[in-house]
């Protein structure tokens, strides 16, 4: 008979974290996915951890203790997974850019992050190739860059067979309940699994699994496009996005080009950790399952690229892809238990914030299924914060 003390549902960056912590706390483990190991989300994105694009308060502590989680976990973990803490650079392109990333730029101070604002010859000097016409911008030494691939597996490498089994391609058809509604099962086409514990950490899957239990979870699918270019010199040394990512991605009285606006395209470029390609992006719509290149939004990147490094125009793009961000209304994460259905836990909602937060976010899980003290405030990212929750 299949028994588990707790099973985890998907097997990307935040379901494989999930999945180590609980080990770690000794605890049998069974994860599942209905593709491979960061087949999803986890395997269509870029990859940096970062404080810069978070809102002050609970979004920025959620990526700081993940930070720092990871200096630590490069350390432990017998799998090398290409963490370079190289800094970040924010780009702004208007006076009015410029003022409203004071303000913020301020906030983030107040709470003690270590940011602070640049002016043109300071971006010069991290960046040679810029644009040579904006004002300014702001920068942080504590954002990094990592392989998600090489992240997801070294943490599942590191426990599986120790209390850890991985079941790939395997789809979970219904999650049971005893009369009291507690968790009691999940059945999959490769059988039925015991457990007294699930955690739904299935991205932008998650509502599906959800309903498996009558719980509501608002994520949409918000899809992004990134480039990559083929091997060229040092085009840029760290992660670099325009000030025009925030507005798209946490809502702005900023005037936007009606381009960018309808295709939801804001710059973004880093190196690879590899080589000397570099992924440019990216862009923000609600697509649902759709990871289809789309050309158009393609070459609005492509243009919005070569806006701020000039340079780009004659750099050559080898390929493009896409994936979908598990988006939540407020912006916040739910790392959480269900309390009307002991057992039931939620990770989820991350959106393009998935790598920057898993490693707290697989710890916080963890603590709450084995009843500890949690390691930081959770109330922000409860799902009890959600009005809508079941149906």
């Amino acid at each position: 008979m299949n028994n588990y003390d707790v099973v985890v549902i998907g097997a990307g960056v935040i379901g494989t974290s999930c999945a180590y912590h609980l080990v770690e706390k000794g605890l049998k483990v069974a994860m599942f996915d209905f593709g491979d190991i960061a087949s999803g989300t986890s395997s269509h994105c870029d990859a940096a951890a970062m404080i810069t694009d978070k809102m002050p308060g609970p979004d920025a502590a959620l990526g700081y203790a993940s930070i720092q989680k990871f200096l630590k976990l490069s350390e432990k973990l017998d799998y090398d997974f290409g963490l370079i803490q190289r800094g970040s650079l924010y780009l702004c392109e208007t006076d009015e850019e410029m003022e409203i990333a004071t303000g913020y730029i301020s906030d983030l101070q107040k709470e003690g992050y270590r940011v602070r604002m640049m002016n043109q010859k300071e971006m010069a000097e991290k960046e040679p190739f810029l644009a040579k016409d904006l004002p300014g911008g702001f920068w942080s030494d504590e954002c990094c860059g990592l392989n998600p691939y090489k992240l997801c597996f070294a943490f599942t490498e590191q426990v599986k067979g120790k209390g850890l089994d991985v079941y790939t391609h395997t789809r979970v058809e219904a999650i049971g309940m005893d009369k009291n509604r507690n968790i009691s099962y999940v059945d999959t086409n490769q059988g039925r699994f015991h457990t007294k514990s699930v955690v739904n950490a299935a991205g932008c899957w998650s509502p599906e699994i959800g309903r498996m239990t009558g719980v509501k979870i608002p994520v949409a699918s918000r899809k992004g496009n990134i480039m990559i270019s083929e091997a060229t010199t040092q085009i840029c040394h760290q992660k670099v996005q325009e000030f025009g990512y925030m507005i798209l991605k946490f809502g702005s009285k900023a005037e936007r080009d009606p381009e960018l606006v309808k295709h939801g395209v804001a710059f973004t470029i880093e190196p690879s950790n590899e080589g000397h390609n570099v992924l440019v992006g990216s862009s923000r719509n609600f697509v649902d399952y759709n990871v289809d290149t789309d050309l158009e939004v393609i070459r609005v990147i492509a243009k919005r690229a070569i806006r701020f490094f000039p340079i780009l125009k004659s750099v050559n793009f080898v390929r493009a892809y896409a994936g979908c961000r598990p988006f939540m209304p407020d912006h916040l994460p739910v790392i959480s238990a269900v309390e009307e259905i002991p057992g039931l836990y939620i990770a989820t909602g991350h959106e393009g914030d998935g790598i920057s937060m898993a490693p707290m976010t697989g710890e916080l899980i963890a603590e709450m299924v084995t009843g500890q003290k949690p390691s930081m405030d959770i109330a922000p990212y409860s799902f009890s914060r959600l009005e809508d929750r079941f149906y």
